[in-house]
């Protein structure tokens, strides 16, 4: 009997499995993490489960008993200790499995603080997995006060629920802004005024020198020389892909695990799907940190191992929810040499283009912008500027 083994129980590993039996699979499927907890959903940790208006039981995307209906063994808080590509086995500790087909679905690990300038002290934290939001939840005490270093996505959406729960919040970027990374300098200001007008110390153009503290933190000082006494520390400084076991098992690494459009890996019978895979796309690579990613992958993934043979297009979206603001993004902005803007009194949005070429949407608060937006990206059709420009154009004639 055929056996797929997925490690990593995220979004990705869920869908991977799900799928695997929907579509028909009847071998022996083996899903492994290594947390305790199933496969859930993450970007509810940083906003509505960390501020207590989500339970546990609602992060689950299933719950335990749903992989035992469908014959998929769970085997959580277990770490892959080894991999054998060419005998095609896994090991867990003392023990080996044999596997026809392999899944890293591994995901990617937050970038934590160096040691040698306070990382390691204790009141310090990433928002990645359950365990973290979980060990930082206690923290959130009205008019304490927190430092958030970096002023990406993660970073803002911690500021925004430590706001709302009465904390004083800094957040320090190292950056000319915040949001540099991703997002066009409009899209910058708009969330650098939303964050301000609830309160919060944005600080831009500065870095953090070093943690201060015995065993707890209890101060920062910073790159302009400023010294903050502070209660606890949040680091929102990126992530990188999670390749350790793939690189065990000799896969070729570019950006994340190199897979083909198919979702195969360098190695015969290993695959990638998630936030650990680089992928082709448009004639270059690339990885994309995100939940739809994490599914379409995966789900393709899971029926070309059954025979199907079909190719990745990715559709890249995302969102973030700040204070009473959802942002929504469609498209890819890498590349865009000019940003429409579309204001009424109520929304606002902001339109990527390289020359004439439509690349993205920033939406906020405009859920038409942005789908009207996403289908103009996917059938490859770039309105003028102008009409996106005039608030009182009708996008959906658009399409």
């Amino acid at each position: 009997m055929s056996h797929v083994i997925v490690i990593g129980a995220g979004q990705a590993g869920s869908s991977a499995v799900v799928k695997l039996r929907n579509a028909g699979f009847d071998g022996e499927i083996t899903l492994i993490g290594a947390e305790t907890a199933p496969p859930y959903q993450r970007p509810p940790l940083s906003k509505k489960y960390l501020l207590g208006e989500m339970e546990l039981e609602r992060l689950y995307l299933r719950p335990f008993e749903f992989y035992a209906d469908m014959n998929i063994t769970l085997r959580l808080g277990e770490t892959v200790t080894g991999i054998d590509s060419d005998a095609q086995t896994i090991a867990i500790g003392d023990e080996t499995l044999s596997y026809d087909h392999l899944i890293f679905t591994t995901g990617s690990d937050p970038r934590r603080l160096p040691t040698s300038i306070g990382g390691d002290l204790s009141g310090v934290y990433v928002v990645r997995g359950l365990t973290d939001v979980d060990a930082m939840q206690p923290e959130f005490i009205e008019n304490r006060h927190v430092l958030i270093i970096g002023g990406g996505y993660i970073g803002l959406e911690a500021a925004a629920v430590a706001a709302k729960l009465g904390l004083r919040v800094t957040l320090v970027e190292m950056a000319e802004r915040i949001l540099q990374r991703v997002a066009a300098p409009e899209t910058s200001d708009y969330f650098r005024t939303l964050h301000k007008s609830h309160g919060v110390d944005i600080r831009e153009g500065v870095g953090l020198s070093k943690l201060i503290g015995d065993t707890r933190v209890t101060a920062a000082e910073l790159t302009d020389g400023t010294t903050l006494d502070v209660d606890f520390v949040i680091a929102g400084v990126g992530i990188t892909p999670s390749i350790t076991l793939a690189e065990l098992a000799g896969c070729e690494i570019e950006n994340g695990i190199k897979t083909d459009a198919q979702g195969r890996s360098s190695i015969d019978g290993i695959w990638a799907a998630g936030d650990c895979a680089s992928f082709p796309y448009r004639g270059t690579r690339i990885r994309l940190e995100s939940v739809p990613n994490a599914i379409d992958q995966a789900e393709l993934v899971a029926t070309n191992i059954i025979g199907a043979e079909n190719e990745y297009t990715a559709k890249p979206w995302f969102w973030s929810d700040q204070f009473d603001v959802k942002l929504q993004i469609a498209g890819l902005n890498t590349g865009y040499d000019n940003v429409v803007s579309r204001i009424t009194e109520t929304t606002t949005s902001f339109w990527y283009y390289k020359g004439e070429t439509l690349l993205a949407v920033d939406a906020m608060n405009d859920p038409r912008a942005y789908m009207i937006g996403k289908r103009l990206i996917e059938a490859e059709k770039s309105p003028d500027r102008a009409i996106i420009a005039d608030p009182t154009s009708d996008l959906k004639a658009l399409l």
